[in-house]
Order: structure tokens, then sequence, then C-alpha cells
């Protein structure tokens, strides 16, 4: 058993007894029928909302255990149709860490999905200790049962289709590879950086097998291991241990951790740089990779070879393989190239000296002290709607019940009209604050339905929530969001 689902909701296990870690061909992660959750509406919310319809909440006991987390909100809001973010929470049990993730698709959800059920056990044994592994695969050589590492805390609707023996395999060949290496990681910074790098492998390794033998019609399959890998994903994770956060970050998604000031007000601070062409940085160290005549080729409207975004991401690998690699794929599978949209249909210009993308994740440490109160974990849909200390001050009122405190009006110097908007404003600041439970929640309206006064205006979080796929794109991206509440330990 590899994993289980917490929180009391549903749980899984993996039927899994093997010889040489060879599964049966029907061994699969298993979903039992299971309960729904009720959720919690605020006063006077009435019927659960498109913005409430994928929030998830989850409070872990408290005291050392907790490793400084008080508990977490999150949902998810799709404009593509189906949308391609994905998230992840988990505890890992070997250390009782929390890990939480949130994945950004493109190109369809295929990679994003893979990397979400992935990655988290690839962050758990790059971080076991070498004696548990090998304890672990004594467990396989014996055909006994596996014991779990991870405690999912997931929403229903997260769930989705499980892995199959492929990903088993792979990730046993990167324990054998530590058990065989045997450095033990003493650094959680590296542990991340190798998790990371070695799912990133592993994908592109799975996809290669997968296209000189599978046929067409299971090559375009949505879960295919080719599919996977030619679309890609970006990744923010973020490990909590003993009252410090490390974050790993690939993309273009972003962290900002809360920071209330001794005088009360909020201040943000960003634990994330994007990866894309609006970071100097970044420019540079793409352009410094290729030679000197690529220059103005590798990145041309701010895209990576004029066609991706972010310039790291998983998958992707028109940006990583061969130019021989790809000539094959696209002569042998279009069909799949079509299922992945207009965008892959042809090779990327210019691809002199690849590899152009890469996977390894930056990644920042910080210790958590008694101004830290919250982290916020999203995807690029809510930053381009919203400035970071925006986020933070909302989630911050959210938290302490409080409204922003506004200039005080002296005499007559302020208007009729004025002070009537000024009292509707702190009216509707208020019962916003009551509302919204999950702050997660709380930040999508916001981000969707503000009238400007920083309130939220009903008619225009309607509009915006009521806009037909075909139409939702145009106005914004996918959104999902974790917020992380914290306390020093």
């Amino acid at each position: 058993m590899l994993g289980r689902t917490g929180s009391g909701l549903c749980r899984f296990e993996l039927q899994w007894r093997c010889h040489s870690f060879s599964p049966p061909p029907d061994s699969r992660l298993r979903y039992p029928e299971c309960s729904g959750r009720r959720y919690r509406a605020g006063p006077g919310a009435g019927p659960m909302t498109p913005a409430q319809a994928n929030e998830y909440s989850h409070t872990p006991p408290r005291g050392p255990a907790s490793h400084g987390v008080l508990g977490f909100h999150s949902n998810m809001l799709p404009s593509n149709h189906p949308g391609e973010d994905r998230r992840s929470s988990a505890t890992c049990l070997p250390d009782r860490g929390a890990l939480f993730g949130v994945f950004d698709g493109h190109a369809g959800a295929s990679c994003a999905h893979a990397v979400s059920q992935r990655l988290f056990y690839y962050i758990t044994v790059a971080t076991m200790p070498l004696r548990t592994l090998a304890e672990l695969e004594r467990a396989v050589d014996e055909e006994r049962p596996i014991p779990p590492l991870l405690e999912w805390h997931k929403h229903l609707r997260d769930h989705g289709r499980p892995d199959r023996g492929t990903s088993l395999l792979s990730l046993r060949r990167f324990w054998m590879q530590r058990l065989q290496d045997g450095h033990e990681e003493d650094r959680m910074t590296s542990a991340l950086v190798n998790a990371f790098i070695r799912l990133d492998n592993d994908l592109s390794e799975e996809a290669r097998v997968h296209l000189s033998s599978s046929p067409h019609r299971l090559a375009s399959s949505p879960s295919s291991p080719l599919r996977v890998a030619l679309s890609g994903c970006t990744a923010c994770v973020v490990h909590v241990s003993g009252g410090v956060l490390h974050v790993a970050n690939l993309g273009d998604s972003r962290a900002v951790l809360g920071v209330q000031e001794v005088d009360g007000r909020w201040a943000a601070l960003s634990l994330t740089n994007d990866h894309n062409a609006q970071n100097p940085d970044e420019l540079q160290r793409i352009l410094g990779e290729h030679p000197p005549s690529e220059r103005r080729t590798v990145v041309r409207h701010d895209r990576l070879l004029g066609q991706l975004l972010p310039f790291r991401a998983f998958g992707d690998v028109r940006f990583k393989w061969s130019a021989d690699t790809l000539s094959r794929v696209y002569e042998t599978h279009p069909e799949v190239l079509t299922a992945l949209g207009e965008a892959v249909r042809t090779p990327p210009p210019h691809y002199l000296s690849p590899p152009y993308l890469s996977a390894q994740p930056e990644i920042t440490r910080h210790q958590i002290t008694s101004a830290d109160k919250f982290l916020v974990l999203a995807t690029d849909g809510l930053w381009e709607l919203m400035h970071r200390q925006t986020v933070v001050q909302l989630v911050g009122e959210q938290l302490t019940g409080l409204q922003q405190q506004r200039p005080v009006v002296r005499g007559m110097a302020m208007t009729l009209g004025a002070l009537q908007r000024l009292l509707l404003e702190r009216r509707g600041r208020v019962l916003s604050v009551l509302e919204d439970q999950n702050a997660a929640t709380h930040l999508l309206r916001h981000a969707l339905g503000d009238d400007g006064y920083g309130a939220v205006a009903p008619n225009r979080l309607a509009r915006m929530l009521s806009l037909p796929a075909e139409l939702a794109r145009r106005y914004r991206d996918d959104i999902t969001i974790t917020v992380i509440h914290l306390n020093d330990l």
C-alpha cells in the first residue's frame, strides 16, 4: 500500500503483491466507493456556487507532528474545457512532513495529471533514509505488503484515473538507484531537485518505450506515456517539516508568504521567481545555454522558440528530445499531436541545439517565524488578476475577521457621496469575510468579482462564473489556489 486518503473522506490501497516488482496485468490503484463531503457555507451564502464547487479544507491535529501547518484551504476554477490545472496535498508518512503542490498544464491536462499523482512519491523516496528504502525493497522481494508512503488529502473530484504498473516500475528504479549509490541525502534542497529531474526523465523514457511498442490508438489516449510527455506542466511544490518551508518551483506559478508586521499590517513575501521572459536572470540563463548564432531565435515574442511561455516545465519533450526523435514522432504519430492542439502540430522552428527546456526547479528555504501566518500557492491564473499584496491583504483580513484600516474622515473633507461609498465598501468587506470560510474561495470571488472598492460585486461575479466554455478562456486562465495556514514551532 503506497498511499491512502486521509481526513476520513475515502481511502485507497494498492493491491500490489508482485515478484521482482512486475505487477500483474490488472494491477492498479483502487478507489473504493466512499461517501461525499459536506461543504460549509457562510451565513446567507445560499446554495453552493461555481466558486465553491471544488473547495476543500483540512485541519491536521495540533502539535509537533503538524510541523508548523495549522491547516489549509484549497479551490480550483477551470476556464479551459476540460480544465488543465491540477493540485495535490498529502502528508509524507516517513517524516510526517506536509506536501502541497499546484500544477498548471498546457497542451492538455495529461502531464499535469500524471505529475500531480506521481511527484510526491518521488519526493518521498528522495528524502527517505537508505535503511528505510532497503526495508521497502525487501518487502517487494519477499512479496509482502508495502507500507504506505503518503496520506493524501483530496477532494473527491481530484482522484481521476490512477497510474498503472509503468509508473511503479519507474519509482522502484529510482529507490534502487539511491540504494546502489549509497548516498544518504542530508539536504532537502538537493532531494527536491533530484525528485523533479528524475520524474521528468522517467516521463521521457516511458514515452520513448511507448513510441516504439504501442499501437496508435493507445498512443493517442489521454493517459498514454507519449501524450503525457508531449504535453507539459509547470509545478510549484511546498514541503513543510520542522517549522521549515522548502519551495520547489518550475515555471510561473507562485508561492507568496503572508507576513503580519508588528503594527498589524500585512506584507507579501515572494518565495518564487517566474521562469519566463519577464525574468532577466532566467532570460540570460536560456540565452547562455545555446550558441550565439541562436540568440535571435531561442526566445522570440517572449516565448521559447516562439512557442512556449514558461522556460522550465515537466514534459514538453518537443523542446527536449533530439531532432531525429521528434521527426519520428511527427511522421508516425500525427494523431497524438492533433489531439494535443494546434500549437503542437508542427515541430518548433529553429530547433538546432536541444534541449531548450529544463525541469530543474528553483528551491527556496524559509524558516517559519511568528510573523509568518500563511502561504498562498497558486497557478498564474490568479496572479494575472491580482497583485500579491492584494492577495495577502484579502487572506489576512479574512483570517483576522477585520476590515482594512481606512483614512480617518476629518471634518467635512469627504463629501457625503464619498462617505456613503466608504461605508458601503466596509459593509461589503465585512459581509464577504463572513460569507467565505474557505480562504481560497475568498480569493477566487474577489479575483473575479472585485468592484474596485475592495468588495465583491455580485452581478460581476455571476457574469464571470456563467461565461460559456468557449468564452471563459478569453477572460481568465484556469485558477488553482491553496492557502496554507502556518504557526511557528
